[in-house]
């Protein structure tokens, strides 16, 4: 049974304060639904690149594909390595339940503005998309691929600091 004082967060609500089979489910079970979402996309970006390719002949068509695969490949190590460095620096200094609520909320909406704005110029540079969604699949592992999140940390440390506080406060009353 986990103690009423520990604090939800978001996309795992209580289950990391154990660490249980609940945890893992959750975790599991976003990272799928990522890995799932990015296959999708990568499908249709792929076609959409297909229709790009078949216009050019086949000496260019060839260099353009390996070019491609190349830039993919080190657009997705890139997009893993910054990914990683970001969640690092985010352990040194961790987000409150409140505050990885309220970076929820902004991403949601910021990430639902940025879909309609980001329409017209992914038209314009579908040549270099598929290295686009490399970069994007590359970031998705960085996020799902850590011991532990940044809200959990973070989490962590204000349950610390409450009980701190509680136990501090009871010595003074007595």
């Amino acid at each position: 049974m986990i103690p009423s004082d520990i604090p939800k967060i978001p996309g795992l609500g209580r289950t990391w304060y154990k660490r249980g089979v609940g945890y893992w489910v959750r975790r599991a079970s976003g990272a799928l639904l990522w890995f799932v979402l990015m296959g999708m996309m990568c499908g249709v970006v792929v076609e959409l690149y297909q229709s790009f390719r078949v216009h050019l002949p086949p000496l260019p068509r060839m260099l353009w594909d390996w070019t491609q695969i190349a830039a993919a490949c080190v657009a997705l190590v890139w997009a893993w390595v910054k990914q990683h460095r970001a969640i690092r620096e985010k352990m040194l200094d961790p987000p409150t339940p409140k505050q990885a609520w309220i970076e929820k909320r902004y991403g949601t909406q910021r990430g639902q503005n940025l879909g309609g704005a980001l329409f017209l110029p992914a038209l314009l540079v579908l040549p270099v998309v598929p290295a686009l969604f490399a970069w994007c699949v590359g970031t998705v592992i960085g996020v799902f691929a850590v011991r532990e999140y940044p809200s959990e940390v973070g989490a962590r440390r204000a349950l610390e600091e409450s009980r701190s506080l509680a136990s501090g406060g009871q010595k003074r009353l007595r």
